[in-house]
């Protein structure tokens, strides 16, 4: 088996994509990457004839090479068929004088899909027969109902997904809540996303506490950590330009921007391999809200988490803590593994780190980052309605602002938008940017969105309000590893046996 993965933080780690898919996260705390990506390139021509199924084969090929083309041509079958609403799974719309790629056509209308609808079909060809995995998920809200939604079900996999106590919108509360499945569990967390985040990263380092589950009983991740997760998604920035330069508006090999909103920078960073593989980019425009950890790190080099925490607009992107942050440093940084060990042992101490003008530099190279305040997203959300008759969710809106700051300072190159979830998603601040007297009731805010935009409400959205809520849990951070434990038992345990016989 082809050994090709190795940790961020130790590079005499040397692991399989079947390996690290499993894991999801290095035992010394260090996230799995490839690698020398930039020897990975993808014939652009050759692309132009296919669709998205075709060129996710491509893709998924050269990052998962022990992974065969059965198991790969299979699982994105499986992955990508009747269950997104449009048969280029995410097209490609012309909005002004840009274009947007569309990534919420799936099963709960969040770009979350592309990922989670494959991580578990590839989940489910690196587990032994005997084995079984729980697969934990921290979420700001988009996450959280994908993981779910993939997940439910599947064999061999439960699936336990901290959310925080009043940190998403009511409608990703609402779809989080209202999931069945015989595998499937959700809380919430007294707590925001970086407290989910960082105590599932310390279950996962614990190893005293995952021997205790017994030798046939893992942990893994479904967020953009695991390498898994963040794979298709690359396959995205290929089929976009592929479907721009069918359509004659871009020459093959002309360059382009990519904006990207992003709490997590997994969205992103998939952006960047793509780029290293081939995909003629010129600039990816990072969007941060007014948690703009980020945003300050492209200005001083230096990483600081010890930021005061908005509760925003946008609330998939209520995050300080951007994770696959340490993939680029790696890349960025020449694969140096001790250098992110250091900057990432130093973020674990004192919640900050400054990176030398050396990585800074190689950074800006290829990244501009920007932000947008709630008042600002209200303003995008509402100008471009009106000018161009484009609804946008408020994350989508956050790039807007941030690929606008952008034209006026720099290059005119084609931008690509992304649009990371259906507006109706977030209706409470879409029909307040965009109403004069918005319905304080989500369903019927809907409504009122749907007649005045001639936007179809999504059929999982739609049909929410009818739904039974099923999980009620709320927990104390403190508590999380107890409740995994609790999971553990009741969905894998024999009440005759232990789990590990």
């Amino acid at each position: 088996m082809e050994k090709n993965y190795t940790s961020t933080r130790d590079d005499k780690i040397k692991i399989s994509a079947k390996d690290a898919i499993k894991k999801g996260f290095a035992d010394d705390g260090g996230l799995f990457v490839y690698p020398q990506l930039n020897q990975l390139k993808v014939d652009l021509k050759s692309l132009v004839t296919m669709g998205y199924q075709s060129i996710a084969q491509v893709i998924l090929e050269k990052l998962l090479p022990d992974f065969t083309k059965v198991e790969i041509h299979s699982s994105i079958l499986n992955a990508y068929g009747n269950n997104f609403d449009n048969k280029n799974i995410t097209p490609v719309v012309d909005v002004d004088d840009f274009h947007v790629l569309e990534l919420f056509h799936g099963p709960t209308s969040a770009f979350k899909d592309i990922g989670l609808q494959m991580l578990p079909q590839l989940m489910q060809r690196v587990l032994d027969d005997d084995t079984k995995v729980m697969i934990l998920t921290a979420t700001s809200g988009d996450t959280g109902k994908a993981a779910l939604v993939g997940f439910k079900n599947v064999e061999q996999t439960g699936i336990t997904v901290f959310y925080p106590y009043q940190g998403v919108s009511p409608i990703q509360q609402l779809q989080m809540e209202t999931t069945d499945g015989n595998n499937t569990d959700i809380t919430a967390i007294k707590g925001n996303f970086d407290d989910a985040q960082t105590n599932v990263k310390q279950i996962f380092n614990d190893q005293a506490f995952k021997k205790s589950l017994g030798d046939k009983i893992s942990l893994s991740s479904a967020n953009s950590i695991n390498i898994g997760r963040l794979i298709p998604q690359v396959v995205y920035y290929f089929a976009s330009y592929i479907q721009l330069v069918n359509k004659k508006t871009l020459k093959l090999g002309q360059k382009v921007n990519f904006t990207v909103p992003t709490g997590n920078f997994g969205d992103v960073l998939a952006g960047y391999y793509a780029k290293q593989m081939g995909l003629p980019v010129n600039k990816f425009i990072v969007a941060s809200n007014e948690n703009n950890v980020l945003t300050k790190f492209f200005k001083t080099g230096i990483y600081d988490r010890n930021m005061p925490f908005y509760q925003t607009i946008a609330p998939s992107m209520d995050i300080q803590i951007s994770s696959n942050f340490e993939r680029l440093l790696y890349y960025k940084s020449g694969e140096d593994t001790a250098y992110v060990q250091k900057l990432m042992t130093e973020l674990e101490q004192t919640g900050r780190y400054r990176v030398c003008d050396k990585v800074l530099s190689a950074i800006k190279e290829d990244f501009f980052c920007a932000y947008s305040t709630d008042e600002e997203i209200k303003t995008s959300i509402n100008s471009l309605f009106k000018k161009s008759n484009y609804l946008m969710d408020p994350h989508t809106a956050v790039g807007y602002k941030a690929m606008r700051d952008y034209q006026k300072i720099h290059d005119q190159t084609p931008n690509i938008l992304l649009s990371t979830a259906s507006p109706y998603k977030f209706v409470h601040a879409v029909s307040e940017a965009i109403l004069k007297h918005p319905a304080e009731d989500d369903q019927e805010a809907m409504q009122q969105l749907e007649e005045i935009s001639q936007v179809p409400i999504p059929r999982n959205l739609k049909n929410l309000f009818d739904l039974p809520i099923l999980h009620h849990d709320i927990i104390e951070t403190n508590n999380m590893e107890n409740y995994i434990k609790a999971k553990v038992e009741e969905k894998f345990y024999d009440k005759n046996q232990s789990a590990s016989n």
